[in-house]
């Protein structure tokens, strides 16, 4: 009597890591070797760009491989960053009663940025108008920093680095208050604490992508040591 040999279906081969979908996480994590690279001198600000545009247009895990492998920041073991929770609230006493510097625009535009020295407390009033503050380059002198926004049929945007804290406390009547919450990777960074109303306006506060306290201070020093060179 013959017996019948029965063969097993041959098992679906795995696909390869590289072959697998590429994640929002995978094309954040590429994005931000890019960005360290471009900041210690080791792409330009062109082929910074142009592979930033591959990796958003990349589909899968090999397709972001070689956009980073020429880069010692894609060969070295990444911990998850620490982050701590920054408070609600300055600290009491932190910050003085009255504000250091007051921006206001009335029918008309109000902006503060660039170099600047940022004070504990400031103040913007929007009546018909609108005010801009930018703190993505400024020096900050303290680590806690209160904005007081009010907007009267008007607008109110403060932007911050990536790399500091983002509180904020306030409300809207027929208007809009919005603050995206944002926790630094270092205890020790800036605190931004954003409070106000927003009357038949707008008040918003949220950081500016790609800009770091820590990249603006090295480029300060850059140019530092290159004005020492020269008198040398």
């Amino acid at each position: 009597m013959d017996l019948q040999k029965q063969t097993a279906p041959a098992a679906a081969s795995e696909p390869a890591a590289s072959e697998l979908r590429a994640s929002d996480a995978d094309r954040d994590r590429v994005a931000d070797i890019l960005r360290d690279a471009l900041a210690e001198g080791r792409l330009t600000a062109e082929e910074h760009a142009e592979r930033v545009e591959d990796v958003f247009r990349a589909k899968t895990v090999g397709e972001l491989e070689p956009l980073v492998r020429d880069l010692p920041g894609a060969h070295q073991h990444r911990t998850a960053p620490a982050y701590a929770a920054a408070p609600g609230r300055p600290t009491a006493g932190a910050i003085p009663a009255d504000p250091d510097e007051n921006v206001i625009a009335v029918f008309s535009s109000a902006v503060r940025k660039g170099r600047w020295r940022a004070g504990r407390r400031i103040h913007a009033y929007s009546i018909f108008g609108s005010v801009e503050i930018d703190l993505s380059e400024a020096i900050f002198e303290y680590q806690q920093i209160v904005i007081k926004a009010f907007s009267l049929f008007g607008n109110v945007e403060v932007r911050v680095p990536e790399n500091v804290s983002l509180r904020g406390t306030g409300g809207g009547v027929l208007g809009n208050f919005e603050v995206d919450t944002l926790d630094a990777p270092d205890a020790e960074a800036p605190v931004v604490f954003v409070d106000g109303w927003a009357v038949l306006g707008n008040v918003e506060a949220r950081p500016k992508r790609g800009k770091l306290v820590a990249d603006i201070l090295d480029r300060v020093q850059r140019k530092v040591d290159k004005s020492v060179r020269k008198h040398l």
